[in-house]
């Protein structure tokens, strides 16, 4: 679907110069709610105007709504292989972890994506996409300390992020 999405939304840390140490974080204001059970936010269909779709995903990256909400990409959206089945030409399925549904729904009800990001792939649509979201499956035990800690270290304030007014998602 949008392989610039995958370099172009990768958090950029500016160079620490001698000139400019390093500050130490700023403790982040507690949210309203617990935002410990991380969610998959799945885009899944065929991308009809590639071009678009790069422009959109560019959109996206500038946004920074991702680095915001703590959601980053879990995989490259083109198949590497097909073991069953043949999807349809140009199907993309990409998939996007955030920290908690809030902050999924942070996404995708903000004012930046709804007004601004979200237009540049419909009407007419650069494709036909469902976008879903799933919990996280708990790690096994058997793979705790093999795999990663299965959770964020850090605190992603939905609440920050302006949200278009009456959308009940």
């Amino acid at each position: 679907m949008i392989s610039a999405l995958l370099f172009l939304a990768q958090a950029v840390d500016p160079a620490v110069t001698k000139e400019r140490p390093l500050e130490a974080p700023r403790a982040a204001a507690p949210s309203s709610s617990t935002c410990d059970q991380p969610v998959i936010m799945v885009v899944a269909g065929p991308t009809r105007d590639r071009a678009r779709m790069q422009a959109y995903g560019k959109a996206i990256a500038e946004s920074r709504l991702y680095q915001q909400l703590g959601g980053y990409y879990l995989n490259a959206p083109q198949a590497l292989a097909s073991f069953e089945g043949s999807p349809p030409a140009g199907y993309t399925t990409l998939m996007v972890r955030f920290p908690c549904l809030e902050n999924a729904r942070a996404f995708w009800n903000s004012e930046a994506y709804q007004q601004q990001i979200l237009p540049l792939r419909q009407n007419p649509s650069a494709g036909d996409y469902f976008v879903t979201v799933y919990p996280e499956a708990p790690l096994r035990d058997d793979l705790v300390g093999k795999v990663g800690d299965n959770g964020y270290r850090a605190e992603f304030d939905a609440a920050a992020v302006p949200q278009v007014k009456g959308t009940g998602q």
